[in-house]
């Protein structure tokens, strides 16, 4: 109301002075004509005063219509953090609603942003809202025109977790796409592969809304690099940030990583150990990979200071630079040299070797870019696992790749390795006395080759004591299946391991892996041991 009443006592006052001003001028009509030049030269000064007026109403009108726009946009922004309160609406909050003083900042940096209040929430296809966990790892993904390595990376991340890890970690795969169909359709392949993981809470999938990214036709072409090039990165910039900005509240610790690398063992303790022995807290980037943005972990506190400094320039340089450039802006002073300047951001970056994850990835999601990248800090990993197992003979039905058998697994000497198995095929292990096992632990895939892994596959036992089959047959060991042969499964691989306790059968003559279907991949059996 303030606005009404200043504008028209402004008016006001510009009719009447502009009454007044004319009346004048009507009187002038009986002057001298040395007094013309007078006349004239007060009444352009009128018109002068006018137009200045006139641009001033102008402007106060511009800023009326913004100020206008600014309370429609609070009005829609409330609005939509208020409706629909039910729990689907809860898992897709805006990823930005726990921290409102940065929605604006988004808008400003990416104005696009304004033309659909959805632009920001993202679309969960699989996720059990976890939150309070120490680690969150952030995966990046593209549909790749060559071969994708999405599924190897979890495998590897997956693999290498013990329960308790498990519980205290959520994996984020973040489907950098507005192709809805695809988004859906990679989501069912990982709740195919991953079905107690993705249950569990421990892989969340999500996916931006398709009004997250801008037109990208008004990039400059920096650096020597191509319009296509350009784009990419600074699509992947934007990915990045939005990845971010939905993992911020998940967890205490935020862990960059691609989806193209495989983990070192032992990843996830070692990465929560060396953030929680930091003595400062002045740190904010804690590396476990030389590589690029692989393995860069930050305190989750950190992510919307981070992400807005990405915003800020994500049309101008690649996502690392852009990472030491706010290191450089943060502690480096303009006129030291650049040692000194390394110096001061050490204190920020903490490089940690060995390096925790490895890049294997040859086609980058850059379509026709070929990168053969090598972290020279990850070394050799382990393969294999040694254990003491009984004396026996194996036989079996599958074709072993070249030195790879079975025997060098079972004694320690390395790992097994075997061309696609088809439904029937079975690896017997045949004692040389009978004997009496407590326990049995069988690890298909390795660090290297994680997918490699038996799929429904069952472990049967048989046992020494034929009268055992025939308690069977009275109920006595009612939880248990008989096979036709004689034997009794006792366990099945889950997620590529199968581990159990024998049941009171007293001793067994052999020990049998058995396939009920054809294999989508190569089996690999990293680890054998048979506890007696």
């Amino acid at each position: 109301m303030r606005l009404n009443n200043t504008t028209l006592t402004f008016m006001t006052i510009i009719f009447l002075g502009t009454f007044l001003s004319f009346s004048w001028y009507t009187t002038t009509d009986k002057v001298t004509d040395t007094g013309e030049e007078e006349v004239r030269s007060q009444f352009l000064e009128l018109q002068r005063r006018l137009q200045t007026a006139e641009a001033v109403n102008q402007r106060a009108s511009q800023e009326l219509t913004i100020i206008l726009q600014s309370i429609k946009r609070i009005i829609a922004e409330k609005r939509s953090a208020t409706r629909n309160q039910t729990e689907e609406t809860k898992k897709n909050v805006n990823v930005t609603e726990n921290h409102k003083y940065h929605l604006s900042n988004i808008y400003y940096y990416l104005p696009h942003l304004t033309q659909s209040e959805d632009s920001l929430r993202p679309n969960v296809a699989i996720g059990q809202g976890r939150t309070n966990v120490s680690l969150v790892l952030g995966i990046p993904t593209v549909k790749r025109v060559k071969q994708n390595y999405l599924m190897d990376t979890l495998n590897s991340l997956v693999y290498e977790l013990s329960q308790e890890e498990r519980s205290d970690c959520l994996i984020i795969i973040f489907v950098a796409e507005a192709d809805v169909q695809y988004v859906n359709s990679l989501a069912a392949d990982i709740k195919k592969g991953f079905p107690s993981e993705v249950q569990s809470g421990l892989l969340e999938v999500v996916s931006p809304s398709p009004g997250f990214y801008p037109s990208f036709t008004d990039l400059k072409e920096t650096f020597g690099d191509t319009q296509q090039r350009v784009k990419w990165r600074t699509k992947q910039n934007l990915d990045y940030s939005f990845l971010m900005l939905y993992a911020q509240d998940k967890g205490r610790f935020y862990v960059q990583l691609e989806d193209d690398l495989i983990a070192r063992t032992g990843y996830f303790q070692t990465m929560k150990n060396v953030a929680l022995q930091q003595t400062s807290m002045e740190w904010m980037v804690i590396e476990f990979s030389q590589l690029g943005f692989i393995g860069k972990m930050f305190k989750a506190s950190d992510l919307p200071v981070l992400v807005e400094f990405i915003l800020m320039f994500y049309k101008d340089k690649p996502i690392d630079w852009l990472l030491d450039h706010m290191l450089w802006v943060k502690v480096c002073h303009p006129e030291k040299d650049a040692k000194h300047c390394d110096r001061q951001k050490s204190s920020l970056r903490i490089r940690y070797k060995p390096s925790q994850f490895q890049h294997v990835g040859t086609h980058s999601s850059l379509p026709g870019k070929i990168q053969n990248l090598k972290d020279n800090d990850f070394g050799k990993q382990i393969l294999h696992r040694t254990n003491q197992n009984p004396s026996a003979d194996i036989t079996m039905s599958l074709t072993a790749y070249q030195h790879f058998s079975i025997e060098k697994a079972y004694y320690g000497q390395g790992f097994f390795w075997a061309l696609t198995p088809v439904s029937g095929d079975h690896i017997t292990i045949s004692f040389h006395q009978p004997v009496t096992v407590k326990r049995y632990l069988f690890r298909s895939g390795n660090i290297e080759h994680p997918g490699d892994k038996f799929f429904n596959t069952s472990v049967e036992v048989q046992p020494a004591n034929k009268l055992v089959l025939e308690k069977m047959k009275e109920g006595l060991l009612s939880t248990y299946e008989q096979t036709k042969d004689g034997y009794i499964r006792i366990g099945a691989f889950v997620n590529g391991v199968a581990e159990g306790e024998v049941p009171p059968v007293h001793k067994i003559t052999a020990i049998r892996l058995f396939i009920h279907s054809n294999s989508p991949v190569w089996v690999l059996l990293s680890e054998i041991f048979i506890k007696t």
